[in-house]
């Protein structure tokens, strides 16, 4: 669920938030444009716990179908 923020922020303004946005352009632009910190930060954990649950969840599915996973 990662995307090269970069990119987005080097074409990011007011006129493509809608269609342009991603989980980290909101984040950053909730926490230090509009000084949301905590709401940011907890859209960042829950960002960050979804992603390991699906790690974890195909990691399980990978090693019962191919019996190779990451651990």
């Amino acid at each position: 669920m990662s995307v090269g923020y970069e990119k987005v922020m080097l074409l990011y303004n007011e006129g493509i938030y809608e269609t342009a946005d991603v989980i980290s352009t909101y984040v950053f632009r909730k926490g230090l444009q509009d000084y949301q910190y905590s709401y940011s930060a907890a859209v960042g954990l829950f960002n960050t716990v979804i992603n390991f649950a699906l790690v974890m969840i195909f990691n399980k599915l990978s090693k019962k179908f191919t019996e190779i996973s990451l651990w």
